[in-house]
Order: C-alpha cells, then sequence, then structure tokens
C-alpha cells in the first residue's frame, strides 16, 4: 500500500534513520510496521493482521493506529487521491 508522511522527521527516520534515538528500543518495530504496510494491498490486509492491532482512534477524527509495541503506537489516516487509497503516516506516539 502507497504512503506519505506528514511530518518530516518521520520521513526522515524512515529514509535515513535520522534521529533514531529518540524512539528507543522501537527502530525496528517501526521498520518491520512500515515493511508490512508497504507489502498490503489495502487497509483490510492490516485488519487480517491481529499483531498490528489496527483499530480506530477514539476522538480522533479519521486517525487510526497499529503498535509498533507495547508502548509505541505508529498513528496513520487512510486518504484518497486520483491515484487510489494511501496511508499518511502522521507521527510515532507513546502510549504508555
Amino acid at each position: 500500500m502507497r504512503f506519505e508522511f506528514k511530518k518530516k522527521k518521520i520521513a526522515a527516520l524512515y529514509y535515513e534513520e535520522k534521529n533514531a534515538h529518540k524512539y528507543p528500543n522501537v527502530v525496528d518495530d517501526f521498520f518491520d510496521v512500515m515493511s508490512t504496510l508497504d507489502s498490503a494491498e489495502d487497509e483490510r490486509d492490516l485488519y487480517v493482521l491481529k499483531g498490528l492491532h489496527f483499530e480506530k482512534l477514539k476522538g480522533r477524527k479519521g486517525e487510526r493506529s497499529v503498535r509498533l509495541n507495547q508502548q509505541w503506537r505508529l498513528i496513520l489516516s487512510i486518504k484518497e487521491d486520483k491515484e487510489g487509497t494511501y496511508l499518511l503516516i502522521i507521527d510515532i506516539e507513546d502510549y504508555h
């Protein structure tokens, strides 16, 4: 599934592993999840993979999350453009 990054710091983490120290013990999980998102055909594939815990966030219109580990979540939303559906990667948040 296609994806884009909302924040430059998350894009820099993905493309250059820049500032990885700001996300202790989660960078490897981030890359594992991003690989899974990249290989998914559409959002239905994300629901099927129970380990991701792909879910809508209450009180945050249109935002969803997937677990990176017990403490950290990748926040994203599903968007559409003329090329089709894609994921907008919003941020990595500490949910502990």
